[in-house]
């Protein structure tokens, strides 16, 4: 006998996969971006938070360079904690979720954090930095916690 498998259930498949693909899409094009753009980008934010934060705080003494590094190292960090979370949540579809598929989708992305700072090789005024996959990594690690630790009081009020 042949199962048979629903539009829905494809789509319950598929539709997490489709987003982890998206989401490394969208950090394989930020990273594609020359240095001179994607400095000029996150410069834009860091105004925006020299702003906020001189609205709570006015007169506060801020270098923007200082600031824009940390808003830099930030993207890096909460971009890989929510691909952790997307490719956890791939993972787990219609089975239970245990250690070995978040070393998967801490290996996945690892191994993405890597191959991007290889990617960057290429691009104009950028270059690799280990340091980067470490923060990556990182980001990963606190995005895996986090999806464990809710799916875990999830799984037991249910």
């Amino acid at each position: 006998m042949e199962k048979t498998v629903s539009v829905n259930q494809r789509i319950k498949t598929l539709l997490p996969w489709v987003l982890v693909i998206l989401w490394m899409f969208l950090i394989f094009n930020m990273s594609s971006q020359p240095a001179t753009k994607s400095n000029s980008l996150s410069l834009g934010v860091t105004e925006k938070v020299i702003e906020t934060v001189n609205k709570f705080k006015p007169g506060a003494d801020l270098n923007i360079e200082t600031v824009n590094h940390i808003v830099r190292k930030n993207a890096h960090f909460f971009a890989y904690l929510l691909l952790a979370v997307l490719t956890l949540n791939a993972l787990r579809r219609g089975e239970k979720l245990g250690w070995r598929k978040s070393i998967l989708a801490f290996g996945i992305c690892v191994l993405y954090a890597a191959s991007d700072e290889i990617h960057q090789l290429f691009v104009p005024g950028r270059g690799p930095q280990v340091k980067d996959v470490f923060i990556d990594s990182s980001g990963a690690l606190l995005g895996i916690a986090i999806f464990m630790v809710v799916n875990n009081i999830l799984n037991r009020n249910s």
